[in-house]
């Protein structure tokens, strides 16, 4: 008899740390990011560029919050990824684990055996952060997941157009009772319409479903990929868009980087 070739799941990261939440709706709050490589969107304001592609090697807190960095080759195992995790897992420290990117759920498969095993071990909640444009990945991880933070995608600040996968994204999320926020990237150059149609797309699956409108972080002149730069909008457009969405919505809040102002990864 031979025996099944048993394959190792791995997943390439580009780091993990401790730290506070500074967006959406558990901005706050502390938690372990482990943060994914690679990403299939290619958004204009982006300030994650370096995730798109997955790097040689990943940098992992070795103690939470004190950026002690140790510097590991990519791709990482389960079980030594599990173990930094753990190693994270002061007690009474963290509110949840965030699986941020890049695009999380290009690991879809090593999250499916990775996700049950962590929230065993650490006991923590899970909070997926994604693009919301790969409802199919999600069908594999919703069971392991607690929260989800959405970002819906405006054509004229992301240069990204997923409409179709955001709708379904949305009804899959809500269908399975998850905690789910939609976040809204604005910039000067936000088109009204498509605020508009987003709060329309967010009604229909609950009008009980909190939206986020954060004004883009202007990224330095270094950094910018895009020959149109992102502009944070005036206060009088933030005004005026929270406005229009809350003809369709309930809970329209908007709130910029927290973590950007406090200084943070």
């Amino acid at each position: 008899m031979i025996a099944k070739n048993t394959v190792t799941p791995t997943a390439r990261l580009i780091e993990i740390f401790s730290a506070i939440q500074g967006e959406g709706l558990n901005v706050g709050t502390r938690q372990i990011f482990i943060r994914f490589a690679l990403c299939d969107l290619r958004c204009q304001f982006c300030d994650s560029a370096h995730t798109w592609n997955a790097p040689a090697s990943c940098r992992i807190e070795r103690s939470p919050g004190l950026r002690d960095f140790e510097i590991h080759s990519n791709p990482v195992s389960l079980p030594i990824l599990t173990e930094w995790v753990e190693r994270q897992n002061v007690p009474s420290l963290h509110d949840s684990i965030s699986l941020t990117g890049g695009e999380p759920l290009l690991h879809a498969p090593f999250l499916m055996q990775f996700l049950p095993e962590v929230r065993a071990i650490t006991g923590l909640p899970i909070y997926l952060e994604t693009g919301g444009h790969r409802p199919e990945q999600l069908a594999m991880i919703l069971p392991y997941l607690d929260s989800v933070g959405m970002d819906l995608k405006l054509p004229s600040v992301s240069g990204e157009s997923h409409w179709q996968e955001h709708a379904k994204f949305l009804q899959l999320c809500h269908d399975s009772y998850l905690n789910v926020f939609v976040k809204i990237i604005v910039s000067q150059n936000t088109d009204p319409g498509e605020l508009e149609r987003s709060a329309s797309l967010v009604a229909e699956v609950s009008p009980d479903i909190s939206v986020f409108l954060q004004p883009v972080t202007p990224l330095p002149v270094s950094e910018q990929f895009s020959p149109i730069p992102a502009l944070a909008p005036t206060p009088d457009q933030v005004l005026t868009w929270q406005a229009l969405m809350k003809g369709f919505v309930k809970h329209v809040r908007v709130i910029p980087q927290t973590h950007k102002m406090l200084n943070q990864l």
